[in-house]
């Protein structure tokens, strides 16, 4: 017997799921990126992702490209007919581009990826210029076969998109939004930003863990993402571990402001702790 828990899973009965504990203290909702901008920003941290199209067998065939964007995130591609996808895209236009998220050496489940579905044409005029530009910007080396007779552009017009941003984090967006969206530009300095802050700064996410997050109780916390809008933790209380968001007072509009925003976390936080203990 299995009872069910969420539309996309199963688990057995008995087994007992662990719940994080909740905050003690009340707390102002967390700002995040849309399931759009989770999406831009992805494309836009890449340049490589696996394109499946349709063999004329009928099966998927997924294979290895490079790609560049357009400014409403379309991807563009450069292939040759010499290649299946290629001679694939010539007869059948459908298809869809999976892209994980970069960097990543362990539990790759654990992060993010986007699979991006529609329908391949190729570009005339200024736009086929535009194109080419575009993915030679993001892939510098296909100058030295972007003039071969067999390699054309193309680019994927985007008609489903569905995000997923590790264990439990995904959703769905459609073509207008993701278009409309901005990729998140402190996004490349994330991972380092993140590793400043658990290396040199435990005792600040400490105090932003008691003071701003809920969990007066916290004996340890850890940076675990970082974005334009706000700092995600990972809390040690003596009740467990606990997940938390806090939002920055503005959102940081490039990779300098996020020593800004944090600095201004944490006087906050201290501000409040000292309040509280007056």
């Amino acid at each position: 017997m299995t009872r069910k828990v969420a539309i996309d899973h199963e688990v057995p009965a008995g087994v007992a799921l662990p719940e994080p504990p909740p905050p003690l203290e009340p707390i102002e909702p967390a700002r995040g990126r849309t399931p759009a901008e989770e999406a831009r920003t992805l494309v836009a941290s890449a340049s490589a992702g696996s394109l499946a199209t349709l063999s004329d067998d009928g099966f998927p065939w997924s294979s290895l490209v490079t790609y560049g964007s357009l400014a409403d995130g379309s991807p563009v591609l450069m292939l040759s007919r010499l290649a299946e996808h290629g001679r694939n895209l010539d007869r059948d236009p459908r298809a869809s581009l999976m892209i994980a998220e970069p960097g990543v050496e362990r539990e790759p489940l654990a992060h993010g990826r986007v699979t991006l579905v529609g329908a391949a044409s190729r570009p005339q005029g200024e736009l086929e210029r535009e194109a080419r530009d575009a993915h030679l910007a993001a892939v510098p080396t296909a100058a030295a076969y972007s003039g071969f007779g067999d390699f054309s552009v193309w680019v994927l017009r985007i008609e489903r998109v569905r995000w997923v941003g590790g264990y439990g984090r995904m959703d769905s967006t459609d073509a207008e939004s993701f278009a409309a969206a901005d990729p998140d530009p402190t996004a490349r300095s994330a991972a380092a930003a993140i590793a400043h802050l658990n290396d040199d700064h435990p005792e600040a996410l400490l105090a932003i863990s008691r003071g701003l997050a809920g969990y007066p109780d916290a004996t340890a916390a850890s940076a675990s993402r970082i974005d334009r809008y706000g700092l995600e933790l990972a809390i040690e209380t003596p009740r467990g571990r606990a997940p938390a968001r806090v939002a920055f007072s503005d959102p940081a509009n490039q990779a300098s402001e996020l020593r800004r925003a944090t600095v201004d976390l944490t006087r906050r936080a201290r501000e409040r702790l000292g309040e509280a203990s007056r």
